[in-house]
């Protein structure tokens, strides 16, 4: 009897460690991928409901005669621009800006990009050859370039905004459906729905969709903070959202005109835009590692 308890304590013995440190790569994979989590989901609830709930100013038309208040003054935790608006209330709202284009522009990629993605990697032959050689060409332009004459053209708002960054958005996408596709359609599973009889419509709706939308919503996080970015940038040139406005770009342009005397104009909507980047691709990246530990 004691040889068989010593057996069977031996025997537990190396399986009782090995659940623990399970538990702590299992704790910790939902780290990595829960913090940057909890940054952008923060970040959406401030934007998108913090203004319902919180008692924010309007973000534009401030009074000029309380124009470059400092930070922690009455009713303006960090002060006011040069117009006299509320610089938490224009971090707010302009992040919600920023946050749309973004969304709106990661979703036109996916479903325009991704559909002619699916289809030229399932088709395959001339008309992937087709496909693929007209994204190129959209490919080999500079995306910064290629976004400000779109926007040029357009003109300053808040739709053309999102057109403009939607041309390089699209062809990026496609490329990866394709490659995702690609592995897909050779996959016995796909034959087998060929041989039933499946129509292509239904194949890849029915199967090749469902396998490589995790990549493409992996990629898309990725984007955002790309997006984000590029926003930034047309609005810091005066051809993306138009002032009075707020978007995290003009602001950062508007408060550099009195960079020298009120520094923290430019800082917070600099740090809010680093923090939502570094959030987005930290998340995405964070995501893609998981997916292909699996």
């Amino acid at each position: 009897m004691a040889l068989a308890d010593a057996t069977i304590g031996v025997a537990l013995a190396p399986v009782e460690g090995i659940p623990r440190s399970a538990r702590w790569a299992k704790l910790r994979r939902r780290l990595v991928v829960g913090i940057p989590a909890g940054f952008v989901f923060l970040l959406l609830f401030l934007c998108f409901v913090g203004p319902l709930i919180l008692p924010l100013p309007s973000p534009i038309g401030g009074n000029v005669l309380d124009s470059g208040l400092p930070p922690g003054s009455p009713g303006h935790p960090l002060g006011t621009d040069v117009n006299g608006n509320d610089v938490l209330s224009r971090l707010i709202y302009g992040g919600r800006a920023s946050l749309l284009v973004a969304i709106a522009v990661n979703i036109i990629g996916l479903v325009v990009g991704g559909a002619i993605g699916a289809i030229s990697g399932f088709l395959g032959g001339k008309a992937d050859t087709i496909i693929m050689r007209a994204l190129d060409v959209l490919i080999a332009f500079p995306s910064l370039v290629l976004t400000i004459a779109i926007a040029q053209i357009l003109g300053p708002s808040l739709p053309n905004t999102i057109l403009a960054l939607s041309a390089f958005s699209i062809p990026a996408v496609a490329r990866i459906a394709r490659s995702a596709t690609i592995r897909v359609v050779n996959m016995p599973f796909i034959q087998a729905a060929e041989l039933s009889g499946s129509t292509t419509t239904r194949t890849l709706l029915r199967h090749v969709a469902p396998n490589i939308i995790p990549q493409l919503l992996n990629f898309a996080l990725l984007g955002m903070g790309i997006v984000i970015v590029t926003e930034g940038a047309l609005s810091f040139l005066g051809m993306g959202i138009p002032a009075p406005a707020p978007s995290w770009g003009n602001m950062i342009f508007e408060g550099q005109q009195s960079l020298s005397a009120t520094p923290l104009l430019v800082l917070w909507p600099s740090l809010a835009l680093l923090v939502t980047v570094l959030s987005f691709n930290m998340l995405g990246e964070n995501l893609r590692d998981e997916m292909s530990g699996r």
